[in-house]
């Protein structure tokens, strides 16, 4: 076919895909490539991609000393010398177990492996890269010979941008991108989420899937597309088609029974038979429908991720913990929710916090309905947990990702704060969680139907003051009130606190209010979710809890 066919089965691939169409790719403009990229402009010319991978990846900023074709044709015959390469055993930081074909002859199956024991010994560094195998059965593909592709595969590895993060080469970092994979599943497939609790024992155990879905499961024709976009726009891009592919299962599949015992199964096989029901391009397009946080964002939700798990010690690849088995059923009790109950809550939390343990801190059935007790007790804890049963049964509460000292910046005045992680749920009479909490009805600190008609609008009661100056001492990327849609800063309000009230927002145009007695409460629920609101519009506490996150 080309002067880079020398390791593809052709016998395998769909030549009537392919186009002799002779175009060339003179623009390297960041937004022309983007464009082109997305579009599939050298999809499908296996030459044109072949050389636009090689001038994509010779453009990576990479460390001073990265390994190169003449350093690989000097090492190779060390290394594997006359030995056939498929005998040798692999370097721990692969998965053995998955070594991707993508339609490569015999010569180019074998030089898989090669290529992966020589990056092995120029990277002493790398402990764990799940993702390499793939990378270099796909870049074989558009590669003259084996030391043209251990170049490239190299300085994709060597990449010293800080902005320009492309494979894990860590347990660390592959572990929190498993858990910020699930904390965006957790906001933009919500559907998907919530059949993954219903069936899973351990939703991140899921999660860790992501990254083989891409780099393992998915046919070459689709890797190929997702990688062209890749090159050019980075890591967030492999976010993006994973949240589309999970989208795309629980549409398929939504009242079917599993096909298997294991949901991990299930969502392998359906990713592996993706041509069944979804074409590249309709995946791609999936993909960019999503309106996602910025690169700099996830990047804040990577770090807070990493550090929680530092913090934990997880820093090597060893037995999963089950995230669910935090809410150990032996240490926890409550008046207001169940084990399983709690557990649901749990799986809703940001995945760094889902490692640690509930700690009561205060109930009104031991420390009375006092607001300042209230206060003394949730003090010194970030985030927490309200959960509230009314009179008639009802249960619902909030996640608050802020101290609740933070009131104090505000001085007398009712002070906003909070960030966009915080949200409020229903558990009974129905299970519904309302995903991002701004406060948009400010009267209801007001209490008396007179004062809420004559309400103060919203940017005349925050001051600045109660805004945190430095995000980046919070690790939380969700604090632009761009992600919400609202008019102004000043109406980018999540939680508040007085010494006469205390008001969480919540999304769906929910706010919870709560009376300094913490006797009473009400709701507002302007354009509900279904029709379905918090909880009663106005209604009696009978227990309330606040819970902590104890490591």
């Amino acid at each position: 076919m080309d002067e880079y066919s020398r390791f593809v089965d052709w016998d395998k691939m769909d030549v009537s895909a392919q186009s002799q169409d002779t175009k060339e790719l003179t623009c390297m403009d960041f937004h022309e490539l983007k464009q082109l990229a997305r579009q599939g402009y050298w999809a499908k010319n296996h030459s044109l991609r072949a050389k636009v991978y090689h001038k994509l990846i010779s453009n990576i900023p990479c460390r001073t000393v990265t390994p190169d074709a003449n350093v690989y044709r000097d090492i190779v015959v060390k290394i594997i010398g006359k030995r056939n390469s498929s005998s040798l055993p692999l370097p721990e930081f692969v998965d053995n177990s998955l070594i991707p074909t993508y339609c490569l002859n015999a010569e180019g199956i074998g030089a898989i492996r090669k290529i992966i024991l020589c990056i092995s010994n120029q990277f002493p560094d790398i402990s764990f890269c799940p993702a390499l195998p793939s990378v270099i059965a796909l870049l074989l593909h558009y590669s003259k010979d084996e030391a043209e592709c251990f170049e490239q595969v190299c300085r994709i590895l060597a990449c010293n941008d800080p902005s320009k993060r492309l494979i894990d080469q860590t347990f660390l970092a592959f572990e929190s991108s498993c858990m910020t994979f699930g904390d965006l599943v957790n906001k933009y497939c919500q559907a998907a989420h919530k059949l993954m609790v219903a069936v899973s024992e351990d939703v991140l155990e899921v999660y860790s899937d992501w990254q083989r879905w891409l780099f393992g499961e998915l046919p070459m024709a689709y890797i190929a597309r997702v990688f062209d976009v890749f090159l050019v726009e980075g890591y967030k891009v492999l976010y993006r088609v994973a949240l589309a592919l999970l989208k795309f299962f629980h549409k398929v599949k939504a009242g079917q029974p599993m096909e298997s015992d294991s949901i991990q199964q299930d969502i392998r096989a359906f990713v592996r038979d993706i041509a069944k029901s979804v074409s590249p391009e309709r995946l791609l397009e999936k993909a960019f429908a999503i309106r996602l946080f910025s690169r700099k964002e996830i990047q804040l939700l990577q770090m807070a991720n990493e550090k929680a798990l530092q913090q934990k010690g997880i820093t090597v690849k060893q037995k999963r913990q089950n995230v669910h088995l935090a809410v150990h059923a032996e240490n926890f009790k409550s008046e207001i929710v169940s084990v399983k109950e709690m557990r649901d809550i749990w799986s809703w939390i940001p995945e760094r916090f889902a490692l640690c343990q509930p700690l009561l801190l205060f109930t009104t059935l031991e420390h009375g309905c006092s607001l300042s007790r209230f206060y003394s007790h949730s003090e010194g804890h970030e985030p927490t947990l309200l959960l509230i049963k009314t009179t008639a049964k009802e249960v619902c509460g909030a996640y608050l990702s802020t101290d609740w000292s933070e009131r104090r910046r505000g001085g007398n005045k009712l002070s906003f704060f909070g960030t966009g992680e915080c949200f409020v749920f229903r558990l009974q009479p129905e299970v519904e969680r309302y995903e991002w909490v701004i406060i948009k009805h400010p009267e209801l600190a007001s209490t008396g139907s007179e004062t809420e008609n004559h309400a103060q609008p919203a940017s005349s009661t925050v001051s600045s003051s109660s805004i945190p100056s430095d995000p980046s001492d919070r690790l939380s990327p969700f604090l632009a009130a761009r992600h919400f849609n609202l008019p102004s800063k000043t109406a980018s309000m999540f939680m508040a606190g007085s010494s006469e009230c205390i008001i969480v927002g919540g999304g769906d145009g929910q706010a919870l209010y709560l009376d300094a007695d913490l006797n009473h409460g009400r709701t507002s629920h302007c354009n509900t979710f279904n029709n379905q609101p918090l909880c009663s519009e106005s209604f009696q506490i009978s227990i309330l809890e606040v819970w902590g996150f104890r490591d």
